[in-house]
């Protein structure tokens, strides 16, 4: 049963909530190593030294690597959320959990002797949006629950 709580236009063909535009964008945060990743690997002159820009240390980006995986999980699995409603519904505090390590992460960094930059604050900025967000949104959370179908 629609929830009178949403617009009709919130709802798909099949009546299930669609996913919010601005989850896309907190994805591609959270995997943002990832997608780092596979420009590097498309730019095949230029992928180390991107690599190298963005993660001097190339242990740091394996372990950047790691909380991008629920965000790349739920990526490939969000067109298909409907045929795993457990599993999707899953997802949704390893988001959370996710966005809350990599808000965690760069302080972290700092705090071992990374330089303090610009960049770094952009993206500390970003990921306590996206925590908040994330915790806060009543479509989203909607759209995470399992329903009976």
């Amino acid at each position: 049963m629609k929830s009178t709580e949403f617009l009709p236009s919130d709802y798909d063909a099949h009546g299930r909530l669609r996913l919010p535009v601005l989850f896309w964008g907190v994805l591609l945060l959270q995997a943002r190593t990832w997608v780092l990743f596979a420009i590097a690997s498309a730019s095949r002159d230029s992928g180390n030294a991107l690599l190298t820009l963005f993660y001097p240390d190339h242990d740091n980006f394996w372990f950047g690597l790691l909380p991008g995986v629920p965000a790349v999980l739920a990526f490939l699995l969000s067109g298909r959320r409907h045929g795993y409603p457990r599993l999707w519904a899953a997802f949704y505090p390893l988001l959370l959990v996710a966005q809350l390590a990599q808000l965690l992460w760069l302080p972290l960094m700092w705090l071992n002797g990374e330089p303090l930059s610009g960049m770094g604050l952009t993206l500390l900025g970003l990921d306590l949006f996206a925590l908040w967000w994330l915790g806060s949104n009543p479509r989203l959370r909607a759209a995470f629950r399992v329903s009976a179908d």
